[in-house]
């Protein structure tokens, strides 16, 4: 487990990653601008940074110069950009950032960059007071799924963009628990995730009588991230029914 401060002005990113990188056991905190980038570090030393160049107050590779000027440099960095030139990202690597991660961020490139950077660090970790902050906004960049709120008792959710993986489950209209009995422990973890979260929406959109205003009120989701949660689950609410319970 490592903390990681991500650093974007647009939130559906910053909560985008956040999810993704919690799921794979490490503590976030975020930042919208530079100033707050600043506070967050001047308080604690996060095991790595992902830092957007693009922010409206100042940006990204303007706060690495100061970070480097100040000393204050000691964690791996990784630039985002969406528009950045080869240029910039060649400048920011001089200063000092480990890496380059161009927006829309592929997942797998995601996660192969910040175990490099994680292998890369500077310092050994320290512990800090970073707060997972709750899902409340998503983006199209990157599949993802939502975070349920600290009073939800069900296993995490998985990462969706591992899913699609041709395993079979049951059909769609049988009740959760008979999904769930189908579910194999020989696959991989995020795989089993994925259908138990499958038989999970399932059983609430057949228990609501496919409403979705019901289930994301059942599942601690907004309507949203429930949409688009479904969407990348395979699962079809017009497919399910109260009677087929």
């Amino acid at each position: 487990m490592a903390n990681i401060l991500v650093v974007d002005d647009e939130m559906g990113i910053r909560e985008l990653l956040s999810e993704i990188l919690g799921d794979e056991g490490h503590v976030v905190a975020t930042a919208e601008n530079a100033q707050q980038a600043r506070e967050l570090r001047s308080g604690s030393v996060p095991d790595l940074v992902l830092l957007d160049i693009w922010m409206p107050d100042t940006d990204g590779v303007t706060l690495l110069k100061e970070w480097q000027r100040d000393g204050l440099l000691t964690m791996p960095v990784i630039m985002m950009s969406g528009h950045a030139t080869i240029d910039t990202a060649v400048e920011a690597t001089r200063i000092g950032a480990l890496n380059f991660l161009e927006k829309p961020i592929a997942l797998q490139k995601l996660l192969k960059a910040v175990q490099q950077g994680l292998s890369h660090s500077r310092e050994p970790a320290r512990p800090v007071s970073y707060i997972r902050p709750t899902v409340t906004a998503n983006t199209d960049s990157i599949d993802h799924h939502s975070s349920p709120p600290s009073s939800y008792a069900p296993p995490s959710a998985s990462d969706t963009l591992h899913h699609g993986h041709g395993m079979a489950i049951a059909p769609a209209y049988a009740p959760i628990a008979d999904n769930a009995s189908n579910i194999s422990f020989d696959l991989p973890l995020r795989e089993a995730r994925d259908a138990f979260e499958r038989a999970y929406f399932e059983y609430h959109l057949v228990r609501e009588n496919g409403s979705m205003t019901r289930v994301a009120e059942r599942t601690g989701l907004e309507r949203t991230h429930l949409y688009r949660k479904l969407k990348q689950l395979g699962v079809e609410p017009g497919k399910l029914s109260k009677k087929s319970i």
